[in-house]
């Protein structure tokens, strides 16, 4: 079979999630890193890749392809040996999941995006802080928090749709809300710690997929450590 690119930066949510996937189950891959800080997804090479400029993006073959969604699809069916619980060959089943991915990014990576930008990470790419934006990230995250919990989390299931093991829409969604640990801790607390089934499904999805997903979130916790210690200077 043709070699495998992935081209990712382990800071963004979406590239952990395909990368994370492909270690679960044994995917053979070349990483290829943009520096998303360096402004890497900008050049006219990756634009070849991606003209969308952003991450993560591969190359299977001749075989382009972004939007890490598609992208969890795609590597999902495409490569034998992966479990249906990842991807349901069932066509009611699979609906459903597809259901969680589109709902999504109108929601949680809408959220996670809105405050990071405007709370943390903005100077990074020559943005200002927004509080107000910022504001507005925290009250779109409490409402899909809200609607994990009293829809996608049903009693009867450990994972999303009440799945008692895990598919491509908890990777995709957990690894989104792993990047709260960018936030301030106290902001963290406020946002997240009233969510209990929430933070038991993060645990769930974490000890289902480790020594994978410690390995995969490495980067984000030494990019919190070193956003810390420059704070502190």
């Amino acid at each position: 079979m043709a070699t495998l690119k992935i081209f990712c930066d382990r800071r963004s949510q979406p590239s952990r999630a395909v990368l994370l996937f492909c270690k679960i189950n044994g995917i053979e891959f070349e990483e290829v890193k943009i520096d998303l800080f360096q402004k890497d997804q900008r050049s006219p090479e990756f634009g070849k890749i991606n003209p969308m400029k952003q991450v993560p993006a591969i190359v299977h073959g001749d075989f382009k392809l972004f939007e890490s969604h598609a992208i969890l699809i795609y590597l999902a069916s495409a490569f034998p040996g992966v479990a249906d619980h990842w991807y349901p060959a069932d066509l009611q089943k699979r609906a459903k999941l597809h259901s969680v991915l589109d709902w999504h990014h109108t929601s949680l990576r809408r959220g996670s995006v809105t405050y990071l930008l405007n709370a943390v990470i903005g100077p990074v790419f020559g943005l200002p802080l927004n509080p107000q934006g910022a504001a507005e990230g925290e009250k779109i995250l409490v409402s899909t928090f809200t609607k994990i919990e009293s829809y996608w989390l049903p009693e009867d299931g450990k994972f999303l749709l009440g799945n008692d093991k895990p598919s491509i829409a908890d990777v995709s969604l957990v690894s989104e809300i792993m990047q709260l640990e960018m936030f301030d801790e106290k902001d963290r607390s406020r946002i997240l710690g009233p969510f209990k089934k929430v933070q038991q499904w993060v645990e769930n999805v974490k000890n289902a997929t480790n020594p994978h997903f410690d390995e995969v979130h490495a980067v984000l916790f030494d990019t919190v450590a070193s956003m810390k210690k420059q704070g502190a200077t």
